[in-house]
Parts: C-alpha cells; sequence; structure tokens
C-alpha cells in the first residue's frame, strides 16, 4: 500500500475540486481523505496500490473542469493517518 499526502494550489477553492477528489477517489477505491485550507489549497491523504495512488495524483494536476490547477506538492504520509473509507475533513 501507498500512502501520500497531496497539496494543490491554484484556483481549487469554491470550484468543486474537494466533490471532484472525493468522487474519483471513491471510484478507483481509495481510503484517505480531503480537506479546504485556510491558504485557498486543498490537501488531500490517499491510500491504496502504488498504481492506483499514481492515477489519482495524476488527476489533481487536471482537476475538474472549473478549477485550474497551479502546482500538486506530494509527501509521503504515515500509514497510521488513513481512515477506512474516503471521508471529507473540516478546512485547517
Amino acid at each position: 500500500m501507498r500512502v501520500v499526502r497531496v497539496v494543490v494550489a491554484g484556483r481549487v477553492q469554491g470550484v468543486g475540486y474537494r466533490d471532484w477528489t472525493q468522487a474519483v477517489a471513491r471510484q478507483l477505491g481509495l481510503r484517505g481523505w480531503v480537506r479546504n485550507r485556510v491558504d485557498d489549497s486543498v490537501e488531500a491523504l490517499f491510500a491504496g496500490e502504488a498504481a492506483t495512488v499514481d492515477r489519482m495524483v495524476a488527476a489533481c494536476r487536471r482537476g475538474p473542469s472549473l478549477a485550474r490547477v497551479d502546482t500538486v506538492e506530494v509527501l509521503p504520509a504515515v500509514e497510521a493517518d488513513v481512515p477506512d473509507s474516503f471521508t471529507r475533513r473540516p478546512t485547517a
């Protein structure tokens, strides 16, 4: 299992990015979470098979149609932080 945390910057709040992320992650069978951050970025944790996580990260670089993704930072994460499903968390 691969676990990564991503921080997506650009025009990613107010354009359905969290809903889109949650829908795509669930379709792919990933576990984790997504949330807005006070700096106007979106942060997510993805856990699953390495190839599936890589597909999700690649999808995050495009995002939903109304988004404009400038950067996607990919960071390693700890397996202990992974919930049993894919959820949405409050803004941090």
